[in-house]
């Protein structure tokens, strides 16, 4: 007998469906709060963005506003590949195996996908390349843009150890981190930071971390500790692939 069916009770159907009855009304109170926290997030008061940015992108460099696309609404994943790495980070990777396909319904609602980072363009095209993805994704090297939105770190920062990531100044293991940021221009071309979310926050950019939620096994990260994200690989780097 494998160890997760010793872990648990073996009922009748009938008892079962009371059970998943009791659990599907706290499924549905959380999924309420979620709502009503939603509610909250739209109504966040929001910045002007008056700092000047520069992109490097396919098309050649573009400004912050240009990143748009025509559409009122971008969204912009930090994505954690610095200018010296060979490669991307494989857990950004993991969120980012799934943009291809959403950025196609997310244009249809007003809203553009893309990812910047701090690597040259050239280190960007050729990993994009190797995994397969065609998604909007603009270098930020040479600007201060994920500096000043806390994804980027100084080497001063570094030696410091106290510096503000995720909004409080606990600091982070690494000079790139991960987040998710959201800017809304309105019809005079003004630009507006709207929404920001780091750590486990970005939490829902990990689309396999959905269905190991609802297997027995659950995530099966406890044995990892202290980095329960040790077993993410780029997906061209696992040894079986399906």
């Amino acid at each position: 007998m494998s160890v997760v069916t010793e872990n648990h009770e073996i009922v009748s159907e009938q008892d079962w469906v009371e059970a998943r009855k009791a659990l599907l009304a706290e499924e549905k109170a959380l999924l309420r709060q979620h709502d009503a926290l939603s509610k909250k997030r739209l109504a966040l008061p929001w910045v002007k963005v008056e700092k000047y940015y520069l992109f490097a992108t396919p098309e050649g460099q573009k400004t912050i506003a240009e990143l748009f696309d025509g559409r009122s609404q971008l969204i912009v994943y930090h994505f954690m590949f610095g200018p010296e790495w060979d490669a991307g980070c494989p857990r950004c990777s993991m969120a980012a195996d799934h943009f291809d396909r959403a950025v196609v319904h997310l244009a249809q609602r007003d809203v553009t996908l893309m990812a910047i980072s701090r690597a040259p363009l050239e280190k960007i095209t050729e990993f994009k390349k190797r995994m397969g993805w065609s998604f909007q994704w603009a270098s930020s090297y040479g600007s201060d843009f994920n500096f000043d939105y806390r994804v980027s770190f100084t080497p001063e920062e570094m030696r410091s150890g106290q510096f503000d990531y995720n909004y409080n100044t606990k600091g982070f293991p690494a000079d790139e981190a991960t987040g998710t940021s959201v800017f809304y221009k309105d019809e005079a071309g003004n630009v507006f930071h709207t929404y920001s979310s780091y750590a486990r926050g970005g939490e829902g950019m990990l689309l396999p971390y959905h269905f190991l939620d609802l297997v027995p096994k659950g995530r099966d990260e406890e044995h990892l500790r202290p980095d329960p994200m040790a077993w993410v690989r780029h997906h061209d780097r696992y040894k079986t692939s399906r």
